[in-house]
């Protein structure tokens, strides 16, 4: 029982630092080089509006964090090789669990933004729904754009 102990401690401990890695695509965040950097300002029209699903990240964190609770919680399986087998299979087990539950909590509802600029222009913009921003079609909306980034604000 101690052994599941120490695999719920270490799963929660997992959890919460792959939350903490999500980084924001929400139209009024900015990444600190962002911040005082000269931005381009264009005015557009709302012409259509998608919902989209973001993918979440998907970096070694999550695998390794994985693997190291499924290789613990499988070490604690039988006794002498079938420890060490257990281990291992744990461990590789853990790994894909691990990376599937980061890419899975760290995904995002987003919407994609169809917008006719003021110089005709069509482009569209993909970004994280915010609670606090609701775009209709028809609506005038500013197009931000910081190095090569860009964000639909109202």
């Amino acid at each position: 029982m101690h052994k599941l102990g120490i695999f719920v401690v270490l799963f929660a401990a997992a959890t919460l630092t792959l939350g903490g890695c999500a980084s924001s695509l929400t139209g009024d965040s900015y990444s600190r080089d962002e911040a005082r950097a000269v931005q381009t300002v264009r005015m557009g029209t709302i012409e259509s509006l998608r919902p989209v699903k973001i993918e979440g990240t998907k970096t070694p964190i999550g695998g390794g964090a994985g693997a190291v609770i499924g290789g613990v919680a499988g070490s604690g399986v039988g006794g002498g090789r079938g420890s060490a087998v257990a281990a291992v299979i744990g461990a590789v087990a853990g790994g894909l669990l691990g990376a599937a539950t980061e890419e899975g909590i760290t995904r995002t509802q987003g919407v994609e933004i169809t917008v006719r600029e003021d110089d005709g222009s069509m482009r569209a913009y993909v970004q994280a729904v915010e609670e606090n921003q609701v775009f209709r079609v028809g609506e005038r909306v500013r197009i931000m754009t910081v190095n090569g980034t860009s964000r639909v604000t109202h």
